[in-house]
């Protein structure tokens, strides 16, 4: 059977993971088979306690650890080295994505596109912050006009890629700019990202939100950094 490595990185989210997780572990995968990496990076909470029991609780667990935090990009980069899948997918280990959009992201898969994204800014039924609204359609659209290929949300989580097309990236980001580095060399590997609209239910600061203003100006700089590098 074909396999699914679902990459879940995880900082300081001892409330929400377990929630995540029972989502993921019962979502449909369109006949994949689920292999789920769960990266603890650094967490202060007791985030590690509530993994280790996941993993003694569900099959297909796979937990790695940063005893310092690292950063999104760094956990998706360390849990590459394990994941055996054909298939990559990203899971935020908070509650904005729901798990049940997977299957419409493998159905376009399944009909000949290798990279296929979840917007939320496609039909979309609730919004988050609006500044964060516009700074991700913002550098969507640096992306866009870079490259005549039309983006929606080049920083949404929920990302489905052959295992060979991401491996074959060798990524650099440690931090968020993670999402813009991956959009930006998959364009110019050659590829044609597809977008479905995904469900979105966006948290606020006092949740637990972690990406800031910061996090967008150092995408900016990313987003050109990794256009004009050879």
């Amino acid at each position: 059977m074909k396999t699914i490595s679902i990459i879940i990185p995880v900082f300081n989210e001892e409330a929400t993971i377990r929630k995540v997780f029972k989502k993921v572990y019962q979502a449909s995968t369109s006949g994949f088979e689920k292999e789920f990496i769960i990266v603890n990076d650094g967490s202060e909470d007791t985030t590690e306690r509530v993994i280790r029991k996941i993993k003694l609780d569900f099959d297909n667990v796979i937990l790695l650890k940063h005893n310092k935090n690292k950063g999104k990009g760094k956990a998706i980069r360390t849990a590459l080295k394990k994941a055996t899948g054909e298939l990559i997918i990203i899971q935020d280990a908070d509650l904005e994505y729901n798990p049940e959009n997977y299957q419409d992201l493998i159905k376009v898969y399944q009909e000949g596109s290798p990279v296929v994204y979840g917007s939320r800014n496609m039909n979309p039924k609730r919004k988050g912050y609006t500044h964060y609204v516009w700074g991700v359609k913002f550098l969507s659209k640096i992306i866009s006009v870079l490259s005549g290929q039309k983006i929606t949300d080049a920083y949404t989580c929920y990302k489905l890629f052959r295992k060979d097309i991401l491996k074959n990236l060798f990524l650099e980001s440690s931090g968020f700019e993670i999402e813009a580095e991956i959009t930006v060399r998959i364009i110019k590997k050659g590829y044609n990202i597809k977008e479905v609209p995904i469900d979105y239910f966006p948290r606020t600061f006092k949740e637990g939100k972690k990406i800031n203003v910061k996090d967008g100006i150092i995408g900016l700089y990313s987003i050109f950094k990794f256009w004009f590098k050879n």
